[in-house]
């Protein structure tokens, strides 16, 4: 029988083995496909996608409250994919392939210095560069910076 040290020593190695971005550490959380919506959006030109904002529970009370800032171990992941017209039904609008998984995590700590969240945009899995991870906090501070640094509205 294995021991609860070894199963934990088998998971801490599992956790260190998976993508990171740059700068940030930030990876893809797991079971993210089951948690709530947050919010859809549709982008236009000259990206072209359709989106999916989820989040963790943290997340989902926080917007529910209408309270900001949102608590340390808030999570939400940003699902992309780009939008083509369905064949079964031409108004109609469908994910096609998929662009990026984005991933903002809330901690004050250790993002001190980013408004309290850390980054993580993937494609296909890996992270993008780190040039495109300093991107990311300053459009949120430039833009929401009174929401938290949160582009992303609650769709009720």
């Amino acid at each position: 029988m294995i021991g609860s040290a070894a199963i934990a020593a088998a998971i801490d190695r599992d956790e260190r083995q998976k993508p990171r971005s740059p700068i940030f550490g930030v990876t893809i959380p797991e079971l993210y496909r089951d948690w709530q919506l947050i919010a859809p959006a549709l982008e236009g030109e000259p990206l072209n996608e359709l989106r999916t904002v989820l989040g963790n529970e943290a997340a989902v009370q926080t917007y529910r409250a209408g309270k900001l800032p949102f608590p340390d171990g808030t999570i939400l992941v940003k699902l992309a994919w780009m939008h083509v017209p369905s064949a079964e039904f031409e108004p109609a609008t469908v994910p096609g392939s998929p662009t990026t998984v984005q991933v903002m995590v809330k901690d004050s700590k250790r993002y001190a210095a980013t408004g309290g969240w850390g980054f993580g945009r993937f494609i296909g899995g890996k992270p993008v560069d780190e040039e495109q991870h300093r991107t990311c906090f300053a459009c949120h501070e430039a833009r929401v910076k009174a929401r938290d640094y949160v582009f992303t509205r609650y769709a009720q």
